[in-house]
């Protein structure tokens, strides 16, 4: 297995042996090359892929992770097959109908980020419920970034700051990084500690751009559908063997660490 490394996230850095990342995000990639070295179609792929998902999702919930935000579905995935698009669709509503309530048994939260207005109205009014449902859930926040684009994001939040400016409801030179911030999906998450993207690219494809700022990046090769509970135990040990600088020196962490 491979991996990268990148300036870390948040406060405080992790020394070797340091704490499980309070938020993960995981780019799920790879559901299409899966299937088609089987001889399936990319459908079957994404079915397959549901499978890791739920994996996944278990297991993070047991190493303790605060936040587990999936891309399921970017803001350019629109530009796939119209027949790939449509199977992907249908698959987020089933899901949403059969997955919810074994979520909300083992008291995982899910919210859904990203532009719902594209999606059909019998997907947003599931998602509506499924949000409803589980919103008193404290075990752990799984986010599903369906629709979704960093670009999207940043933009949405600039237009709200600016709608606000025009009417008098802020100053613009009273403008700071915490009311971009403030505006943002998962403005109340913590920061990503651990990005990891399956099938062996390299990349973050616009996703939680701003809030994957010191972000440690894991790079797998293995295809989303192959990705289980054991391979996120690798990709969060590897991200608590780093050491997570934020601008600072050695000297500088090792006295924060005396």
């Amino acid at each position: 297995m491979t991996s990268a490394q990148t300036p870390g996230s948040q406060v405080p850095p992790n020394a070797p042996g340091g704490d499980v990342p309070r938020h993960v995000a995981i780019i799920m990639d790879g559901n299409n090359r899966w299937a088609r070295a089987r001889g399936l179609s990319g459908v079957r792929g994404h079915h397959a892929g549901v499978e890791a998902v739920r994996a996944v999702i278990r297991r993070a919930a047991e190493r303790g992770v605060e936040t587990l935000t999936l891309f399921a579905f970017s803001s350019e995935n629109w530009r796939r097959p119209e027949a790939e698009v449509r199977a992907l669709m249908e698959l987020f509503l089933i899901a949403l109908k059969r997955e919810v309530k074994k979520l909300h048994a083992n008291g995982i939260r899910l919210s859904v980020i990203g532009d719902r207005s594209a999606f059909s109205a019998s997907i947003q009014k599931y998602i509506v419920r499924a949000e409803e449902m589980t919103r008193d859930n404290s075990r752990m926040h799984l986010v599903v970034a369906a629709n979704y684009g960093g670009h999207w994001d940043i933009t949405r939040a600039a237009r709200r700051l600016a709608e606000r400016a025009a009417v008098g409801g802020i100053d613009p030179a009273a403008i700071s990084e915490k009311s971009v911030q403030d505006e943002l999906c998962l403005a109340q998450e913590a920061p990503v500690d651990l990005c990891i993207r399956t099938s062996g690219e390299q990349r973050i494809s616009n996703f939680l751009l701003w809030q994957m700022a010191y972000a440690e990046l894991y790079f797998t090769p293995l295809l989303w559908p192959d990705f289980d509970g054991a391979a996120l135990d690798l990709a969060i040990d590897d991200f608590r063997r780093r050491q997570r600088r934020f601008g600072m020196t050695d000297e500088q962490i090792e006295a924060q660490g005396a």
